[in-house]
């Protein structure tokens, strides 16, 4: 290697009147406008596909003798006129937003949004899979929206690998290095024009960081990077790679995420008052909010600052089972952290407890765990995720119930625009609401999805199926020739798949409980469905394994051996190296999307969602999201939603493999091919309708992040607000009042609850009655609610139900030591049953956001 003694940095030479392009090309809003790619693809098609549709490489790459066609081509100059007037009335700042209309104006961003990756487009790789396309899609909806969100990244300069095959089938990774001179990002410059640097403690070195911009639509996403010169080999290699290297780097890397990201926004004059945690990986951005607000306030300790900070902390939980959570020994804790808990002001033993795991045997430092204790609110990103979640984290919340634990749930979406072909968005154009692009979430807006003629919407579809068959051909050539397959094999490859066939896709992570190879576990029945003769199949698959996940390659290796068998050759494919752009032909081109995991361990999954506003169908294990949007009017389920003990997993896979292939011959297969005399298969299309009407309003990203904003973001801004400014006067009453609380809770008790009458008719009165003791507390700094709900054989109340108690009077016989207050509800029963009533305290002050966070929680003796 030869070091340069200087560097020069070549930009595109435009025209002056397609200047305008650089700015186009460097806003990624580009990313989901089908009308600002079709700009960018007119001036060299062939050369949009080449560079992976990326326009700042093809601005690079094309001819000066091309750009000057195009300013002398008066109808492409219209073109970008057209364009750039619309992406000037997106920009506005003035433009009416939903955020603004309903929640006023604002001068800086105060939502960051925390991502270890982010998936916005196929040309920059800067994802691995799920998390970052969710991540992705709701930085453009938080677009959309208009709020006031700033994304917070790191940069990698390999990304996640590149996939391949071998001759064998099994899978191979690369890391080609991106080229971040010719990607829609940008370097961040300080006030001297000098790249930014951010300064983070990793062990004994100090990590220069350095800091990039990518514009998404209205929102900023910032993303860090180690690669400085100025870094030891060591910390510079840090952000080299996705999910890459040992537990070291890892946590490297997620210090550098959340403590790193947080003195980013800082230097950019950006004081963010609701900071959300999309997974664990930066839960260190606590610590740090936490060290700067201690640092800025002499006198308020760790424990006062972190019961502040939490209120606006939002941590959304992604996984489903304990085996997933990102856990740390406590040698790299000690490592890493000993400078902090000092500032901290903590000793070793009492910041080991805020990550501290019981969950299965484990004694580690786990981040979820301190998310959890640093957050005032978290959820799952499905309503059974949620629930899940609820009973996989009671183990902190001891006393309470677990349907109460305070987990909730946000069902994760889709942004349509992403994801909608151009010729399905023509449709919607034509037929629908002009709202389905900007107010996608109301059911109105898809209700003329029936007004829409049944030949143009399959014949839409259609075209996307073939253009899928054409594009896997391609594919699946391109494979064959870079593993060195025989000419005849390779030629073969023109005629695998049939563009008129029922087309199923089955594209994911390849970990071993989503069962990528279920359908082939009687591959002699397998083998009838594919090749009936009257309902022929067809089954493409994709997907990536963790490079150490070696049971995952196996079933890359079987899908593959599967598919060279003669019976399966021209049915089954699998297309390497999964990404965005797969994906996109894929949801846009099959007739199902095929979803098979191990129930309840999906946490949501979004790739089926992508086929509901591209003409596709859903046939899924009813997990994840599916569980709330399967209807059978809107697709097929496998099973009833039934749950296997480990011991039962062989007999679950023989189970729900006969169920699949059952609903493919009786139900998929015949509803596909049965046609009307006009050869269109109008029961078929009458479900994709159905679909539309049924799932478009709700799965999708606009609704999710509209959800985030009024249930998470904007109470806890207002929180946050309310006791930090104009001062911190208000903050520091509260820490006194919740020290006050948390050192006196062990005196409160309840004294004895009275149910009258014992025995009653329905729409009778029943009146309890609570005497509490409150100790040093008033009945202020209480809430004393009533616990009721159905009993289970064992007299236990089952899922209860909470009821504000009214404070009645203090005890008469109070003393110097009794300090007892009596509280009273009273109610009526309108249908017959045995009940059971209990009573609990729990501290309650209006800056709290919720009690049950504090672990505080009462209850009476039965």
């Amino acid at each position: 290697m030869i070091k340069p003694v200087a560097t020069v940095d070549v930009r595109p030479n435009l025209p002056p009147s397609l200047e305008r392009l650089r700015e186009l090309a460097y806003n990624l809003r580009w990313s989901w406008d089908h009308e600002t790619i079709a700009l960018f693809r007119r001036l060299d098609r062939d050369l949009w596909e080449q560079t992976g549709s990326n326009p700042i490489w093809l601005l690079g790459l094309i001819s000066q003798d091309a750009l000057q066609t195009a300013t002398e081509d008066e109808s492409f100059m219209a073109h970008l006129d057209r364009v750039c007037a619309q992406f000037d009335a997106y920009m506005d700042p003035n433009s009416r937003t939903w955020y603004r209309r309903n929640h006023g104006e604002f001068d800086k961003p105060y939502i960051a949004y925390f991502s270890m990756e982010y998936g916005l487009t196929e040309c920059l790789r800067n994802y691995s899979g799920g998390l970052g396309v969710l991540s992705g899609d709701h930085l453009k909806s938080a677009s959309d929206l208009g709020l006031p969100l700033v994304g917070v990244g790191l940069l990698y300069e390999e990304g996640y690998f590149h996939q391949y095959l071998n001759a064998d089938g099994y899978q191979q990774q690369s890391y080609p290095i991106n080229d971040y001179a010719n990607q829609p990002v940008q370097m961040v410059l300080d006030e001297k024009g000098q790249p930014l640097i951010i300064e983070v403690a990793i062990a004994q070195h100090t990590a220069k960081l350095q800091v990039w911009k990518v514009q998404v639509g209205r929102v900023p996403l910032y993303l860090l990077d180690t690669n400085h010169a100025g870094n030891i080999g060591e910390i510079r290699d840090l952000t080299d790679r996705l999910y890459g290297g040992d537990k070291r780097v890892r946590i490297r890397q997620e210090i550098v995420l959340g403590i790193g990201g947080i003195r980013l926004l800082q230097k950019l004059g950006i004081r963010p008052t609701v900071c959300h945690m999309n997974e664990g990986h930066s839960a260190c951005f606590a610590l740090e909010r936490i060290r700067t607000m201690m640092k800025e306030n002499a006198g308020l300790d760790f424990w006062q600052t972190a019961e502040i900070c939490r209120q606006s902390n939002v941590y959304t939980i992604h996984t489903p089972v304990p085996a997933g959570l990102e856990r740390f020994g406590y040698d790299l804790i000690d490592e890493h952290f000993a400078y902090l808990w000092a500032e901290l002001g903590l000793t070793r033993e009492q910041f080991h407890d805020l990550g501290r795991e019981h969950m299965g045997g484990f004694d580690l430092f786990s981040l979820p765990v301190m998310a959890l204790r640093l957050s005032g609110a978290a959820n799952g990103v499905s309503q059974l995720h949620g629930s899940v979640s609820r009973t996989m984290w009671q183990w902190m919340f001891p006393d309470v119930p677990e349907h109460e634990v305070p987990v909730g749930a946000v069902t994760n979406g889709i942004h349509i625009q992403s994801w909608v072909s151009s010729e399905m968005a023509g449709l919607f154009d034509r037929y629908l609401d002009p709202a389905w692009r900007t107010e996608s979430d109301k059911p109105e807006t898809w209700w003329d999805v029936d007004r829409i003629p049944d030949a143009e919407l399959w014949r839409s579809h259609e075209r996307r199926r073939e253009r899928l068959v054409s594009y896997a051909r391609d594919k699946v050539r391109a494979q064959l020739e870079s593993r060195g397959a025989p000419r005849a094999e390779i030629e073969r490859a023109k005629e695998v798949l049939n563009p008129e066939r029922l087309t199923i896709g089955f594209a994911r992570r390849f970990a071993t409980y989503k069962r990528a190879t279920l359908l082939f576990r009687d591959k002699e029945r397998m083998a009838d469905i594919l090749n009936n003769p009257t309902g022929p199949v067809q089954f493409i698959f994709a997907g990536k394994a963790h490079p150490h996940d070696h049971l995952g390659k196996e079933l890359i290796k079987e899908i593959v051996k599967t598919a060279e068998l003669p019976e399966f050759r021209n049915s089954i494919v699998f297309l390497e190296n999964y990404d965005i752009s797969v994906a996109r032909y894929m949801v846009q081109g099959v007739d199902i999307w095929l979803n098979n995991p191990r129930r309840p361990q999906e946490a949501s999954g979004t790739s089926g969602m992508k086929v509901i506003y591209n003409g596709g169908l859903n046939a899924s294990i009813l997990d994840g999201w599916w569980a709330e949007g399967y209807d059978p009017a809107v697709g097929w389920a496998i099973g009833s939603g039934e749950e296997y003990e480990q011991e039962q997993l062989d007999m679950q896979d023989f189970i729900e493999a006969q169920a699949l292939y059952n609903m493919l011959e009786k139900d998929i297969i015949p509803a596909f091919y049965t046609r009307a005399r006009d050869g269109l298969p109008r029961e078929w299309i009458a479900r994709i309708k159905a679909s539309m009407r049924k799932l478009a309003p709700f799965f999708n990203t606009y609704r999710m992040v509209r959800e985030y904003a009024e249930e998470y973001y904007i109470p806890s801004h207002r929180r946050f607000v309310s006791l930090t400014q104009p001062d911190m006067t208000r903050a520091k009453e509260y820490v006194g009042w919740h020290k006050k609380v948390t050192s006196n809770w062990g005196k409160v008790a309840i004294e004895r609850v009275e149910v009258e009458p014992e025995l009653l008719k329905v729409n009778e009165e029943i009146h309890v009655r609570a005497w509490v003791d409150l100790g040093v507390l008033e009945p202020k700094d209480v809430l004393v609610q009533l616990y009721y709900g159905t009993l289970d054989s064992r007299d236990q109340i089952v899922a209860g139900e909470t009821l504000d108690m009214e404070y009645c009077c203090a005890d008469q016989k109070a003393t110097a030591t009794r300090n007892v207050h009596e509280f009273f509800y009273t109610l009526r029963y309108s249908t017959t049953g045995k009940r059971g009533f209990a009573v609990r305290v729990l501290p309650s002050h209006e800056d709290l956001a919720n009690p049950i966070m504090t672990n505080l929680i009462t209850w009476s003796r039965g």
